[in-house]
């Protein structure tokens, strides 16, 4: 349940693998072919049994597929894009979504205090709605733990795991720092629950999943024999059958369940806007800062940064026996969800974060003639030689005898150039801007370059770290 959980026990879960010959890289602009050869190596590199994967570009969901075992024993089953997976933690934007949707409806504030509408709990008459959303509350975690404990095999209610951890007293005092806690979205479902007057998961089913056609979409309980298993490991040990948790323990903070491209529907909408305001989903994505003006890395039930020039929207999620992940971009139109069946790995991150970068290549694949120009003025450079036919008056101006041979000095003694990558394009001053690391034997160098309409170089300089 934990959002980071997975990556706690990864130097417990580490799966021994036979070496194999690298395979060649697809074409960057091959989305499928990228997206089988990475799911399949972190497969492998993991031991993890199964991933179902979809893929959106441009607003669209243009690739999903499932990749490996549902079931490994008594007999195997193939996982297929129409299972369902837990998606644990993820739940929580739907949580905050629901809630949002209830400011639209002028039925609450994000500023109203907790105890407005769950009484008794602790300082309830100071924490707000928007903290106990971004995990700013203070209020102690009641599940932690990245593996079962006996207490959640039996059933419970979210009145009894908040009668025992939100009438303890705070961690800290509301607003001066951040900590993950499930706790905070246990009162946010009841909260919403109190408002809408109906349970949290009929007011979502009515507001989200109806509304965009999100039909598989269902509560961690009734995962059943079609479903995949979800599975544990024991630090390097053999894959075991996880049990499920007691009803009413993962509640509004991670009960969810469905299949990839139901959460991939889902990450359109919040690129479109289609279910929440401008406003509202301004609230969403906006990083909370403390009392103290430090920021927290995190909105309302998602994580928010910038990975390079792209605004990214991530959050992962961890059930028992399945771990998720899902990275919208939504400057960008681009989405990846990732769901497994084993819990305390990394593999749902690592495909997530290396589809999102192989998402990034085929939007910069059209760059292949510049990057053929890049690396030959590189070469020339590397020989204490220039074609000025291919530089502007400026960039010629720059690159005097003294220059050249400094360049020349810089490059020899790093040995061969062994791969020149593409890492972004931008606009700048009239110029197309391009960036890219040279790999050498012996470092990396930064390249930056200024191109003009006519494909002259403005500027090629090179930072050696």
């Amino acid at each position: 349940m934990n959002r980071t959980g997975y990556l706690v026990f990864l130097a417990a879960c580490v799966h021994p693998v036979a070496s194999r010959a690298p395979k060649p890289a697809p074409d960057p602009r091959d989305v499928p072919a990228n997206v089988d050869a990475i799911v399949e190596d972190v497969l492998a590199e993991t031991g993890v049994p199964s991933a179902s994967v979809a893929v959106v570009r441009d607003g669209k969901i243009i690739y999903a597929h499932a990749y490996g075992d549902a079931q490994i024993a008594p007999a195997k089953r193939p996982a297929t894009p129409a299972m369902r997976y837990s998606v644990g933690s993820i739940s929580k934007q739907f949580t905050a979504t629901a809630v949002l949707l209830l400011v639209e409806q002028g039925k609450l504030s994000l500023d109203d205090a907790v105890g407005k509408y769950v009484p008794g709990l602790t300082r309830g008459d100071e924490v707000t709605i928007r903290q106990v959303l971004s995990h700013t509350s203070g209020y102690p975690d009641y599940a932690p733990q990245d593996y079962m404990i006996p207490e959640w095999t039996a059933p419970t209610t979210a009145e009894a795991i908040l009668d025992h951890w939100a009438k303890l007293p705070l961690d800290f005092d509301p607003g001066t720092k951040w900590q993950y806690s499930n706790t905070n979205y246990v009162i946010a479902g009841l909260v919403c629950a109190a408002v809408a007057g109906m349970p949290l998961r009929d007011f979502l089913g009515q507001s989200i999943f109806t509304k965009l056609g999100m039909q598989s979409v269902t509560d961690d309980s009734q995962l059943g024999p079609t479903d995949p298993v979800g599975y544990f490991r024991r630090a390097a040990g053999p894959l075991h059958a996880s049990d499920h948790m007691g009803k009413g323990w993962l509640f509004s903070a991670g009960d969810l369940a469905m299949t990839a491209q139901d959460l991939a529907t889902w990450d359109i909408a919040l690129i479109d806007g289609t279910i929440l305001s401008p406003a509202s989903t301004k609230a969403l994505e906006t990083e909370t800062v403390l009392a103290n003006g430090a920021g927290t890395g995190y909105g309302l039930g998602v994580d928010v940064a910038m990975r390079g020039d792209h605004r990214q929207i991530e959050h992962g999620g961890e059930a028992p026996g399945f771990v998720a992940e899902n990275i919208v971009l939504p400057d960008d139109k681009l989405a990846v969800v990732v769901l497994t069946n084993q819990d305390a790995s990394n593999a749902a991150g690592a495909i997530g974060g290396r589809i999102r970068d192989a998402l990034f290549k085929s939007m910069l694949a059209p760059s292949i003639e510049a990057d053929r120009r890049a690396r030959s003025v590189l070469e020339a450079f590397a020989r204490g030689a220039i074609d000025r036919t291919m530089f502007t008056a400026n960039a010629n101006a720059y690159f005097t005898p003294a220059a050249i041979r400094e360049y020349a000095n810089s490059l020899v003694p790093l040995g061969a150039l062994t791969k020149l990558e593409l890492i972004s394009v931008g606009l700048r001053g009239g110029f197309t801007s391009r960036r890219y690391t040279a790999t050498y034997a012996k470092k990396h160098v930064q390249i930056s370059t200024y191109e003009t309409a006519d494909g002259k170089l403005e500027q090629f300089l090179l930072i050696v770290e």
